[in-house]
């Protein structure tokens, strides 16, 4: 599914419970890909597009003009405009970048089919820039990227190479049938036992001193019963049971099985 969104250009979506690793997926694949940072826009309520394509201190320019210069001069725009994750994906790299939109569920009704509009465009226009663009055709900026800048020609942001674009979806809402359409969407399932082994054992190594068949049972069971867990609740687990062997600390069952409530508790709201 990942190298289909490469080749088609096109947004992936990626569900799957709390916790299952849906956001570390745009990590892997930057990894992989030796494509540098990911670029993460996390999702609320009130995200609006700008504001994950730029953001334009309009205020903080006057008041700089005041400060440190006469109240005619105003200081260079560029210092002032700052991409945000998604404007800065969509500058033209030779090589694209991988964005993640994180929790896409949480957002306001509009903002998917808003998002639609640029990834069919590829491009994007800045009006602060484009109204100077006759007077100063080329501007620098602020990106996403600490410490980094890029130069705007006209006020027109045009990507090179499509981004690779990694939305991720707790389920928590339904999303438009022009969204899903343009969309390709991976579902992750839970993992298996056995995964989970390798998943501790890959960060744990030798672990003699814990029972970790029986945790891992332990864990599927309490899983069952409040609807989910994430795999990150059984590695703390796992490491809180190394810690206590290695160190020769003693606990009851009563204790061990309380602290196993507190860590393995529900992801889900309505569960408390």
């Amino acid at each position: 599914m990942v190298n289909a969104a490469l080749y088609l250009r096109r947004p992936l979506l990626v569900t799957g419970r709390p916790g299952i690793g849906k956001s570390s997926l745009a990590y892997l694949i930057a990894r992989e890909l030796g494509l540098g940072r990911v670029l993460r826009w996390p999702i609320t309520s009130r995200t609006e597009l700008k504001a994950g394509l730029y953001h334009y201190d309009a205020i903080g320019r006057v008041q700089d003009a005041g400060t440190h210069r006469g109240a005619d001069e105003l200081p260079d725009i560029g210092e002032f405009i700052h991409l945000g994750p998604l404007g800065t994906a969509l500058l033209p790299y030779r090589l694209p970048r991988v964005l993640l939109i994180d929790e896409l569920d949480k957002s306001d009704l509009d903002l998917p089919n808003d998002l639609l509009n640029v990834f069919e465009d590829g491009e994007y226009e800045i009006p602060e820039l484009v109204r100077l663009a006759k007077r100063q055709s080329e501007v620098k900026v602020l990106t996403s990227d600490k410490g980094g800048s890029a130069v705007i020609v006209g006020g027109v942001v045009r990507c090179h190479a499509f981004p690779i674009v990694i939305i991720t979806s707790n389920g928590e809402r339904e999303f438009p049938p022009a969204f899903l359409r343009r969309c390709l969407r991976l579902h992750i399932e839970p993992p298996t036992v056995d995964q989970l082994g390798a998943l501790v054992a890959a960060q744990f190594g030798d672990t003699d001193r814990v029972d970790v068949a029986r945790l891992i049972g332990e864990f599927m069971e309490r899983s069952e019963e409040v609807g989910g867990l994430a795999s990150d609740q059984l590695l703390n687990a796992v490491h809180l049971a190394t810690e206590i062997a290695t160190s020769g600390a003693y606990t009851t069952d009563e204790e061990w099985t309380d602290l196993l409530t507190a860590i393995w508790h529900s992801l889900s709201p309505e569960s408390g």
